[in-house]
């Protein structure tokens, strides 16, 4: 199945079901299966060839979703842009993948300079009414008022392994790395998660995270497989999300854990989230102090605790039947799936040994966009226990040191790199950095991730300066908003007058870690 498909089957099925939900309002599977059609005939007509990438920048919407499954269709790559990125990553991501049409809005279109994007050939607008004199910007409306009867024949035919979106995520060592999936990686991904959950056809979803997040648009195809609906909302307060699920009737959400510690902690009463049949957790670990205050207050609703990289979708769960028995666990491998723990020469850990988490199959993605390099470096030929076959399998290298227990679950310990788990998204220290080192006075920079209760890790910048005084820092502060998505902004800057090196000539991360994680642990 391509990953268009999942929303025409469902449209055959049921078309008056509903499909996708908005600003309290629906759409059924036929309407919205409709909209693709008319993305995906219009896009077909303007790109010069099959496997084209097409940025999508915006905040959810049904506009949105029709957006990326009308690439689909239409043979194009899908490449969502996280709608909190500021102009640099937004610039840097449609660079890297060299996309030629942008799907925006009116406001973030006239953030960016086309001059400086010259792989852009058209841009498509949801709103305004911006002037059009050479044919590089379409409106929406137009597009879903085309007739598009004598179009659907010109529509490409696809296979499985064909390209279907590039996911964006931070490296270890600097910016952004575009991680390169199938239609096959991403309907087989929502196979594999919907055999454990038990979401049904009248299930309603809640989709808080960004699409731009592999889980958050596996929200999507988990409800498009299984014919449920979908309510879309970008992530304001607590009170949205109990709002969302108490008028609407939602039986499911998916958050990160910085996001459950604020909704354990939120004034609300349980029966307005008596809906929940399940929720579901992502992103990092959640601290068990909360696990256990959400189990009490909505105790009719199944938690199931997740682990994944975006580089191979999901890995592993928790099923909730084990949750009092091995409350630290991620849990074992998810179907279609196979996880193992690798020692430093290549073999298959003993229970408790410590060792690279490995994961293969059909869920490992294509590697990096761009970048062979990297690519080499992380996806490797799978383990030699499991290489004995004429054609080799591929596996991902995840960085994380993890063991398994006797009955073979696993067990988190460490990163083999410095990114930083912050609010969800792993964040790369040199991409922080290279901002800091922009502001004014600044000679040396070192960014490092410690422990915080609530973000998993918080941000925290130690900076040599020329200049230390409160207007300086304030005036660090309003450059790295201006600059970088809020949670990549660091919580505390601090002044030192030396940054120790190790013997390779680089900063000492280890040094600041050991100095600080312990005394902001406390704080937060």
């Amino acid at each position: 199945m391509l990953l268009h498909e999942l929303i025409e089957t469902q449209a055959k099925l049921k078309p008056d079901a509903p499909a996708l939900g908005c600003k309290n309002s629906w759409v059924n599977y036929q309407t919205l299966s409709n909209s693709v059609d008319h993305v995906a005939c219009f896009l077909a007509s303007i790109m010069d060839s099959t496997q084209e990438r097409v940025a999508i920048y915006t905040t959810k919407s049904v506009n949105c979703v029709s957006s990326i499954f009308g690439v689909s269709k239409a043979g194009g790559v899908a490449v969502v842009i996280n709608p909190i990125l500021k102009k640099p990553q937004v610039d840097q991501i449609v660079a890297d993948c060299a996309a030629t049409v942008l799907i925006t809005s009116v406001s973030r279109y006239q953030q960016l300079d086309l001059v400086q994007l010259p792989s852009i050939k058209h841009v498509v607008l949801f709103d305004g009414s911006m002037g059009n004199t050479d044919g590089q910007v379409h409106h929406w409306h137009a597009i879903q008022s085309l007739d598009i009867t004598d179009l659907r024949a010109d529509l490409p035919q696809m296979i499985a392994t064909d390209l279907a979106a590039i996911f964006y995520t931070s490296g270890s060592t600097g910016r952004a790395k575009g991680v390169v999936l199938t239609h096959q990686n991403l309907v087989i991904g929502a196979q594999s998660v919907v055999a454990y959950l038990p979401t049904k056809a009248n299930d309603k979803l809640l989709a808080v995270l960004p699409l731009s997040f592999d889980y958050g648009f596996s929200q999507l195809t988990i409800a498009f497989l299984t014919g449920a609906s979908c309510y879309l909302q970008d992530y304001l307060f607590v009170k949205d999300i109990v709002d969302a699920v108490r008028d609407h009737q939602l039986t499911s959400m998916a958050l990160v854990p910085p996001l459950w510690v604020q909704l354990a902690k939120g004034d609300w009463q349980a029966q307005e989230l008596m809906s929940l049949r399940y929720f579901c957790n992502t992103g990092g670990a959640m601290p068990s102090a909360v696990l256990t205050q959400l189990r009490q207050r909505i105790p009719h609703a199944l938690p199931y605790m997740m682990f994944g990289l975006t580089e191979a979708f999901r890995s592993c769960y928790l099923p909730p039947e084990h949750l009092d028995e091995r409350p630290t666990s991620f849990g074992k491998a998810i179907p279609n799936a196979r996880v193992q723990v690798i020692n430093e020469q290549g073999n298959e850990c003993a229970p408790f040994e410590h060792g690279e988490l490995v994961h293969s199959g059909v869920l490992v993605s294509q590697g990096y966009w761009n970048d062979p390099d990297k690519t080499q470096a992380r996806f490797k030929r799978a383990p030699v226990c499991l290489a004995q076959r004429m054609l080799p399998q591929w596996a991902v290298w995840s960085g994380d040191i993890v063991y398994q227990d006797h009955e073979g679950f696993f067990y988190f310990v460490s990163r083999k790199d410095d990114l930083i788990k912050t609010s969800g998204y792993r964040v790369s220290p040199q991409e922080v950095e290279e901002v800091v080192y922009t502001c004014d006075h600044v000679s040396e920079v070192v960014v490092i991730g410690v422990p915080h209760s609530e973000l998993g890790q918080a941000i925290v910048a130690i900076v040599n300066s020329t200049v230390q005084t409160a207007s300086h820092l304030s005036a660090m502060i309003q450059h790295c908003r201006a600059q970088l998505p809020i949670y990549m902004v660091p919580k505390r800057f601090i002044y030192t007058e030396q940054l120790p090196k190790n013997s390779n000539g680089k900063f000492d991360r280890n040094h600041w870690h050991t100095l600080y994680g312990r005394l902001f642990q406390e704080q937060y």
